[in-house]
């Protein structure tokens, strides 16, 4: 798998220029080893308690990310996946603790566990006030002797620093960090692992499959599982951090984005989590955001925080680090009516026809049957969703079939031209649109199908700018509204199918996404647009 990456051996020493550099000279980094790599606040003055964590990279924009005020003063960087040196560490607390002391916030891994603790009893050595934290916030294996620390630990960055920030001593920091983590619960979800930079992909799961309880190395879930819509995910998983929540009070919820997962994809899970009992009670919300990832790996964790009063006033304090999810309070969706001039007026009786029906039945169901079709043909050509688009245009006409004006061919286009333009996305559903309301134009002027139909197809060539040639529908519907004219139904099926596959041998698309691809990427695919109305006469000749 290609990166975008110069050395394997310099990545973590490059990721951290390009966190400083990006941050507008809020940050710095300590110079002069280059197996030691921190980044800390470029003001610090240790004026204050100084709040350290870090581990691993890989985890971005965990851990130097969240170094800012209100957050982390310094963040330690390990090469990708692995704990820092106690050199490191050290440096790191060195150079930022001052009188007041300096908490180190460690995730309970074996190797920050370590690295971090000697560290830490290093720094005591030399005579400075070191208290440290450790975050064990994962239920994934009930009853473990050592819960690992996962995207839970950022939630007790923010305390200790909103905590540090407000001038409070290290004792009391500490005190409130470790309350913190002793009520914080997380657990991971993914659909595949992550892909080390340089490395090649690893694919250990089938195609439905999903592992649970996985942590943020990479390494396998506790389980693996077939996964199940996102609403019954979020039963699964909210139950069972259930069991692990202490109290019945308010709560604070962290939806993790492990690296590889969608921006739409991770909104459907925070609605599905929110809609369960235990989202119920969640009264804060920290994202859907990618906050302590796993690389480019697809999948999300929970993590839930008791909210009291104190908790709440450090999750909600303001922080100047870009990269922090901030918390909102959660709230009942709002709503809005549709406006009063979206209405076109009165819509025409539903009535009866037999015929028109079953034409319009058999159009709809051969258009949903072709969706992971014509979506693959478009996968190769374009976004991947003209199946979709059809699809979802032909279920919600067959939704509506009885109560269609189907008696009525004029007004039964304008109907169908209504329903495509609410319903039907991209440029495939308003060019529909378009198509059938200048029919119904033809229609209601008094002429007869075929000339109407092809009224339309002039209207819609008038709108989108393509011609036939320009390898779009119009390829395929053009010549079958030219057959149906002489030879009938059959004649248009056969000239439709002919004119979608003349698309595969077009080199050169004249608008829509197939108009940005090379020669070579068009060759040989036939245009889904295309497709889809050779499916569509070939259903009505049937």
């Amino acid at each position: 798998m290609a990166h975008f990456i110069n050395d394997r051996a310099a990545l973590v020493a490059e990721a951290v220029d390009g966190v400083v550099a990006g941050s507008g000279g809020r940050l710095a980094r300590l110079d002069g080893d280059p197996a030691i790599r921190v980044v800390l606040r470029a003001d610090w003055t240790a004026d204050r308690v100084a709040v350290v964590s870090g581990g691993g990279s890989g985890h971005e924009p965990a851990h130097a990310g969240f170094v800012g005020r209100g957050l982390l003063t310094a963040a330690v960087c390990g090469d990708v996946f692995a704990s820092p040196s106690v050199d490191a560490v050290l440096a790191g607390i060195l150079a930022v603790t001052g009188p007041a002391g300096c908490l180190v916030i460690i995730k309970n891994y074996a190797g920050d566990r370590l690295n971090f603790g000697l560290a830490a009893e290093r720094a005591r050595a030399l005579g400075l006030r070191i208290e440290t934290v450790t975050v064990a916030d994962d239920v994934a294996i009930p009853g473990a002797a050592q819960p690992r620390g996962i995207a839970g630990t950022l939630l007790v960055h923010k305390v200790a620093g909103h905590a540090a920030e407000s001038g409070r001593p290290l004792a009391e920091v500490a005190t409130a960090a470790r309350d913190a983590a002793a009520g914080i619960r997380s657990l991971g979800i993914a659909v595949s692992g992550c892909t080390m930079p340089g490395g090649a992909a690893e694919a250990r799961l089938a195609p439905g499959e999903a592992e649970l309880g996985l942590g943020i190395h990479g390494e396998p879930g506790i389980e693996r599982i077939a996964l199940p819509p996102a609403a019954r995910l979020a039963d699964l998983m909210m139950g069972r951090l259930a069991e692990a929540v202490a109290g019945d009070g308010p709560l604070a919820l962290l939806v993790n984005n492990l690296g590889g997962t969608t921006a739409l994809e991770m909104q459907v899970l925070t609605r599905a989590v929110l809609a369960t009992p235990l989202g119920g009670r969640v009264r804060l919300l920290l994202g859907p955001a990618a906050a302590m990832t796993a690389l480019d790996m697809h999948g999300a964790s929970l993590s839930l925080m008791p909210l009291d009063p104190a908790a709440e006033a450090a999750l909600t304090a303001a922080t100047e680090v870009p990269a922090w999810p901030r918390a909102v309070a959660v709230t009942a969706p709002a709503t809005r009516a549709l406006p009063d001039r979206l209405a076109r007026g009165p819509a025409a009786a539903p009535s009866r026809d037999p015929a028109a029906a079953a034409a319009i039945t058999a159009v709809c169901t051969a258009l949903v049957a072709a969706e992971g079709e014509l979506n693959a043909l478009d996968a190769r050509v374009g976004d991947g969703d003209t199946g979709t688009t059809f699809a979802a245009a032909a279920r919600a006409v067959l939704a509506d079939l009885d109560r269609l004006p189907q008696a009525e061919p004029a007004a039964l286009c304008h109907a169908l031209s209504d329903r495509l333009a609410r319903v039907a996305g991209g440029s495939s559903g308003v060019l529909l649109s378009i198509f059938f309301a200048a029919t119904g134009s033809g229609l209601a002027e008094g002429a007869g199908w075929p000339a109407a139909l092809a009224h339309g197809a002039e209207r819609l060539q008038a709108h989108g700018g393509a011609r036939p040639g320009d390898r779009t529908l119009l390829d395929a519907l053009v010549p079958a509204l030219e057959a149906l004219s002489a030879g009938g139904l059959a004649s248009a099926a056969r000239a439709a199918e002919a004119g979608a596959a003349a698309t595969a041998r077009m080199t050169r698309a004249g608008t829509g996404r197939s108009s940005y691809l090379a020669a070579g990427d068009l060759a040989g695919v036939e245009d889904p647009g295309a497709v889809a109305v050779a499916r569509a006469f070939a259903a009505l000749a049937q």
